[in-house]
Order: structure tokens, then sequence, then C-alpha cells
């Protein structure tokens, strides 16, 4: 129980404590967030210490009517803090003893706030993790759904920023989701993690007075108990995993973001933000600017900084638990704020974003199907590296005429030197003929009337029919595969 000096810790202490390092050393300012979970983890706490005989069944019943009033009061806002309340732990057992008296100092037998804290924080993260799912969850069905309405828009893909083969819009859309979909799975592995009861470890030895652990877990409903009082109270590998996976999935977001930044500008006009998702300028009337997606890309550095910040905290401590570790409640709640919001605008954005197809289609050029001529010369029985070096004399030959690939005639195309035969340099230049033998090339006989089929876009995306691939049956499997990932997930 608290002593005179209204602290937890204060029996050892005669000097007051300096009032700039009482601010330094308080927590509750954020920790208050973790009002219910503390509740919620001391009423099971007083169950766990009447089997074990510590408590009579009226001094626990006590308790518990006490601690749902506590959680009435900050439920309803009325709770008022204490000065000397310098964590959630002291100020909800200071509120306890003032309605019930002096059998509140009874809870924290042989409970330490080095187990009750780590407790909170994984009750927390626990009920937050699900909620991120769901969210999660949602902003995928969101983009499947839309892959699946708009399965026939063709677009161009782009390398390098350079635009390179005809694909479908869902094809975009779905790449994006996929990713989605393992930040999904690595979520729920995260919550397996954090799903583990370390009550019971008290400061670093662990509990004397006959505590039955599995009663606790059972009443938290954890999925199991940690196997070592020391590491259960100083491990935050839980903490530091979930801020990886909000860094890797506010990677993805940022990555998609990005895309729809350059696809909403003027040069490539693909796309355009709803207004409920864009802002204006305060100085030119015409702008509409992208302020959601440019949000998105700059919240992925503060939670790259969160974690960063976590492990170099981590690297360093000895053994047990260390106040440094009080920096890891900030990180996570400033990390799950930001990505609720992330993932509730990204669903936004995505629900009510328009596409322009005419745009789309005239950004399709001929010279993106110069792989599809060299597969066009491949299934005539050319190997892959001369029917490549086909396709590029053909770019070479359209550019130099200044016209499109697909404006070559036949017997232009015909003309190009494609297949290699044996044969030695007939001579003429200073130093040649070479002593060895060299490849010399003679026209194609490969390109005949067929060769205009290459031509359709159409045709391009639907020969990409292998597993994964742009054509219409792929893009129609992974949208299934990607719906049947989100129910088993969610079973």
């Amino acid at each position: 129980m608290a002593s005179e000096s209204g602290k937890l810790w204060g029996g050892r202490f005669v000097g007051a404590v300096d009032p700039i390092m009482e601010k330094f050393n308080a927590s509750i300012a954020y920790d208050r967030q973790l009002w219910e979970v503390d509740v919620q983890g001391s009423k099971a706490y007083s169950r766990g210490l009447e089997k074990a005989g510590l408590l009579t069944k009226a001094e626990m019943a006590q308790i518990l009517q006490g601690l749902d009033k506590v959680a009435e009061e900050w439920a309803q806002g009325t709770f008022k803090l204490n000065p000397n309340d310098e964590d959630i732990h002291t100020a909800n057992e200071r509120r306890l003893k003032e309605l019930i008296g002096e059998t509140a100092g009874k809870l924290h037998t042989g409970r330490s706030r080095n187990d009750q804290v780590v407790t909170d924080l994984r009750l927390w993260m626990r009920r937050t993790c699900s909620t991120l799912s769901a969210l999660l969850w949602e902003l995928i069905r969101t983009m499947v759904d839309r892959a699946e309405a708009e399965r026939d828009v063709l677009f161009p893909g782009y390398t390098h920023l350079q635009r390179a083969q005809p694909i479908r819009w869902s094809h975009w859309i779905l790449s994006h989701a996929v990713a989605l979909t393992r930040d999904s799975e690595r979520l729920l592995e995260v919550q397996k993690r954090i799903n583990v009861l370390p009550l019971g470890s008290g400061a670093i030895a662990g509990n004397p007075l006959g505590v039955d652990r599995e009663l606790l877990r059972a009443e938290l409903n954890f999925g199991a108990i940690t196997l070592n009082s020391m590491d259960a109270t100083s491990e935050r590998d839980f903490v530091a995993e979930f801020l990886f996976w909000a860094s890797l999935c506010m990677t993805h977001l940022s990555r998609m973001a990005e895309d729809l930044i350059l696809y909403g500008t003027k040069e490539f006009g693909f796309v355009q933000l709803s207004d409920a998702y864009s802002t204006g300028s305060s100085l030119m009337p015409q702008k509409k600017n992208p302020d959601s997606l440019e949000l998105i890309r700059s919240k992925a550095g503060r939670v790259f900084g969160r974690c960063a910040g976590l492990l170099m905290t981590l690297k360093g401590l000895p053994s047990t638990y260390n106040k440094d570790l009080q920096e890891d409640k900030e990180a996570v709640f400033e990390v799950s704020d930001t990505m609720s919001a992330v993932l509730q605008v990204a669903t936004g954005v995505i629900s009510t974003l328009q596409i322009h197809r005419e745009n789309m289609a005239q950004a399709l050029s001929p010279d993106m199907l110069a792989t599809d001529l060299a597969y066009y010369l491949v299934r005539k029985g050319m190997p892959f590296r001369q029917a490549h070096e086909a396709s590029g004399k053909a770019v070479f030959m359209a550019e130099t005429k200044g016209v499109a690939l697909n404006q070559l005639s036949l017997q232009e195309l015909q003309t190009i030197r494609c297949g290699p035969t044996l044969g030695t340099f007939p001579g003429g230049e200073a130093g040649w003929p070479p002593p060895w033998p060299i490849t010399s090339f003679s026209s194609s006989p490969l390109f005949s009337g067929d060769v205009s089929r290459v031509w359709d876009y159409g045709h391009s995306v639907e020969q990409y029919g292998a597993l994964g691939g742009t054509a219409r049956s792929s893009v129609d499997w992974q949208i299934g595969q990607v719906r049947a990932l989100l129910r088993a997930q969610q079973a």
C-alpha cells in the first residue's frame, strides 16, 4: 500500500523528491490509458489471492466491488488524479483505499509493479491487435472488391518508373493487397506471442505465497504463462515485434501511397482522389493536393523511429526490470493510434478513388509490347536470347524511322538479322578478319502475317495466364486466394 508520501515505494525514503524528478519519473500522463486493463488484472489477482488463502471471500468481494467503482469513475470521466499518482497502478490503488479502506492494502500481496505493468501492457496490446486486425481486413476487402469490379481496365505497369508492360489495373491493386495479407498474418502471430501471462512473477524471483498462475491465466484468458520470472518482467520482445510489424505494414502502405500520388498527377492522370481525402492550396486555387497519401507516407517515418528507439533502449539493459522500460508504452500507444488512423484513411482513399480509364488506355504504347514480339519469335522456335535481340533491333528500327513499333511493315521486320549461323568475317577493315570463327546473322523467316496479333493489348495481358500473372483467369484466382486468406484469418 502507499506510504504517507503516497508512493507505493515510499517507506524506505525520508527526504522529499525533487519536483523536477517527480515529473520526470511519472508516467500517469500516458499510462492512464491502461486504467481498464489495470482494473481487470487486479480483479483476477484478487481471485488468485483468495484461492491462496490470503484474502477471505468477504475481502475479495469488497475489493472487487471497489475496483468496479474505480472503473466506473474512469469510464464516466469522474476519476480525480492526485499529484502523488505517479502511474496508473498508484492511482487505482490509492483510490481503492479511499473507497474500501485498509483491505485495499492486501491487493498487492506478492505482486510487483514489474509484473503488473507488463501484464497490463499485454492485455492492452492484445485488444489493440484485434482492433487493428479488423481495420486491416477491411482495407484488404475494400481493395479486393475494387480489383474484382475493375478487372477489365488495362494500364501501364512500371519498372524503374519506366513503362514496362501492359497489366490489369486490378493486378496493381492486388499486388498491394497481397503484401497487406502478409502484414495481417504477421499481426496474428505477434498477437499470439503477446497473449502470454507474466502476472505472478513478482519483481524478479517469482511468487512465494502459493498464488496459482494457471488460475490467473484462465481468469485473464491468456494462452500460456511465462516460463521464467526474471525474463517475464523485463522482456519486451512482443513490443519490439509489434513495432516492427507496424513498420513493415507502413512500408507497404507508404509504397502504395507513393504510386497513387504519382498516378494522380497531371503527368499521369490515371486516378483522382475524392475531395474527402484531399486539400487545397492557400495560394493556388487550382491545386488539389493528395495530403491523405502524403501523410500516410510521412507517418511511416515516425513509426520506424519508434521501432528503432525501443531497440536502442533494450540493447544495453542488464537483467530484469529497469526503468528504461517505461519508454515502451508511449511507443506502443503512439504507433497504435497512428496505425488505426492510417488504415482507416487508406480504406477511405481506396473506396472513393476515381480512375480515368481513357487516360490509362492512352498511356499504353506499342513499344511496351517489345517483349511480346520476342515471345512471338520464341513460339516460332527461336531461342529467347536471339528473340530478345531481334525485338530490340525492331525497336531501334522504329525509333530510327520515327514510327511506332507496330507501324513497321512485315517486310521491314523480315529484314531484321536475328538467326545465328557460324561463319568467318569477310574482311575489309584493318586487323580483320580475325583468325577465329565469329557469328553472322541472316534475315528472319519467322515473321509472318500473324505478327499483327502482337499489337493487341488485350491479347498481351491474356497470355500471362500462369498463376500470379495479369491474365483475367489469374487475377480471378488471386482474388479468390486473398478472400480465402481473409476468411481463414478471421476463423
